[in-house]
């Protein structure tokens, strides 16, 4: 048999949890052709690579991410690469690019420029999932998947007010739910804390589910951590016993130790029986999202574009002064990360509480001031309590890896986007062995493919994508900081891509072809 790629001579993880060994890979096109034995038996390979003392694995799935915009302008999206992912589910949290209208897509464009880095400018006229699917297919060197991200739907069927939705506006975004599966969604994402989704009730979102429940569509939600996580998680599960979907959470941590206890007592107790349920997490406690996440709900029911204007009104500023005193981080914790404009962006690195005191104001109006001269295009790091926290969740069997990493090549980004797997597998592996390196990789592979319907993809073995990455078991480590965020993490050899190479020693390797080998995947196809 003739083959274009053969590994020769790895510890070989495949992804199914089993025990490593050693065997080598042979590669034909984009798929895995025979693994164990191969290299005395076959002089036919057009390139050999030497992968002794190295661990060859399936290439990591990043089920949680904000790469959307991103991939769109820079296809090798080297913080993500550098770190062994194959492949990003797209559009968390129920936000995103796509579907959406001529009507509203300047607004969302607004709202996401602090998390997903487009501009108008780069609008290219597209409507619906399956054609923004369509502009990364084959232009970017990792594979996507969709989500159907609930607000945008939302806001198609009923405009961005409150509600409650008409029979009308519910039939319409079931027919959008069901026209997203039928292109190859995963399944529905929310994130019930962000915008015109924050005003679904439980009943809408177990109606709206509901349609893709002939799929068995995944339900991933950011559940409203505002009001508590255990309750929203709770919530949660709600939806999906009713609904008839299983259940996943996104970014599930807890502030405390305590916390921590009593949501994975729930879990364990009642949520896996109640639903098919899972979970995913980032190796951080502290989390990142946009400066705008602190305002009050009703500063969006006119939409983005009006949010400015209503931030002026003393009432909102009152109501806001209310809310950040209440607020489940201290102000002095809430990091400016990033901002689009120049004169802001010696702030970054700083509190929101120093920025306040640099600007002679109040909390509140500091903030507001602050958006308004952003046009809401402000990102922030929330520095709480410490990472051990988060380690029982880590060491669940319901977890598996999502970043939510957060890119901004400018600004003081959260590290999650440039460490996360190699903090898995070197620190908390090697070091902490809060788990085996091949229970690790499991929850990187086999189990998010498995969960988030992506066929032959997550496992190393004959008939599957040579989707593959090789990595230094005593080296790999995660370099980033929240200081010196943009160092990538070392110990990642190389990362394949239907059977190409994409990064290799530090670098992106560039395909001489017009086309590049990630490709938009279909669910449960």
């Amino acid at each position: 048999m003739f083959f274009d790629l053969l590994i020769q001579g790895g510890t070989v993880i495949d992804g199914t949890g089993a025990a490593a060994r050693v065997a080598d890979v042979a590669i034909a096109q984009d798929r895995i052709v025979a693994v164990g034995p191969l290299a005395a038996d076959s002089p036919s390979a057009r390139r050999t690579l030497d992968a002794s003392g190295l661990v060859v694995a399936p290439g990591f799935i990043d089920v949680h991410t904000h790469s959307d915009g991103w991939l769109s302008k820079i296809p090798y999206l080297v913080p993500k690469l550098s770190q062994g992912f194959t492949t990003e589910v797209l559009m968390s949290d129920g936000i995103s690019y796509a579907p959406v209208s001529p009507e509203n897509a300047r607004d969302w464009f607004v709202y996401l420029r602090s998390l997903n880095g487009l501009q108008q400018a780069d609008y290219q006229g597209w409507r619906t999932i399956a054609d923004y699917l369509a502009l990364l297919d084959r232009r970017v060197a990792q594979n996507v998947v969709a989500q159907i991200p609930y607000a945008n739907v939302r806001v198609l069927a009923a405009g961005w007010s409150r509600g409650p939705l008409d029979d009308t506006q519910i039939n319409i975004m079931r027919r959008e739910i069901e026209r997203a599966m039928d292109a190859g969604a995963v399944g529905i994402s929310t994130g019930l804390d962000y915008i015109a989704e924050c005003f679904a009730t439980t009943d809408e979102l177990v109606e709206i589910c509901s349609a893709m429940r002939p799929w068995r569509g995944l339900y991933v939600t950011h559940v409203r951590y505002k009001k508590g996580t255990l309750a929203g998680v709770q919530e949660a599960v709600e939806i999906g016993k009713r609904a008839g979907v299983p259940v996943h959470i996104s970014h599930l941590k807890a502030g405390s130790p305590a916390e921590a206890d009593a949501i994975l007592a729930y879990v364990d107790r009642v949520a896996v029986h109640e639903v098919d349920f899972s979970f995913d997490i980032y190796p951080y406690l502290p989390g990142s999202t946009m400066l705008a996440y602190l305002l009050p709900y009703e500063v969006w029911e006119d939409g983005p574009l009006a949010a400015c204007a209503s931030l002026r009104d003393p009432a909102v500023r009152e109501r806001l002064e209310t809310l950040l005193a209440c607020f489940s981080v201290p102000l002095d914790k809430v990091v400016l990360a990033w901002t689009a404009t120049r004169d802001n962006a010696r702030y970054q690195g700083q509190s929101l509480a120093h920025y306040a005191i640099a600007t002679g104001r109040r909390p509140a109006e500091a903030l507001v001031n602050l958006l308004i001269e952003e046009q809401l295009a402000a990102l922030s790091v929330l520095h709480t309590g410490n990472d051990e926290w988060i380690e029982p969740f880590l060491q669940h069997p319901k977890f598996m890896l999502g970043t939510d990493g957060i890119y901004f090549a400018d600004g003081r980004v959260h590290p999650r986007v440039y460490g996360s797997a190699p903090k898995i597998l070197g620190p908390l592996v090697r070091d902490r062995k809060l788990f085996s390196l091949e229970a690790a990789v499991h929850k990187m592979t086999g189990i998010p493919a498995e969960r988030f319907g992506l066929i032959d993809r997550g496992q190393i073995r004959q008939g599957a994508f040579a989707d593959l990455v090789v990595f230094d078991p005593s080296t790999v480590a995660d370099r980033a900081t929240y200081d010196h965020p943009h160092q990538l993490s070392v110990g990642i050899e190389r990362v394949i891509v239907n059977g190409a190479e994409v990064f290799a020693d530090g670098r992106a390797i560039e395909s001489a072809g017009p086309e590049l080998p990630g490709r938009a995947l279909r669910f449960n196809a």
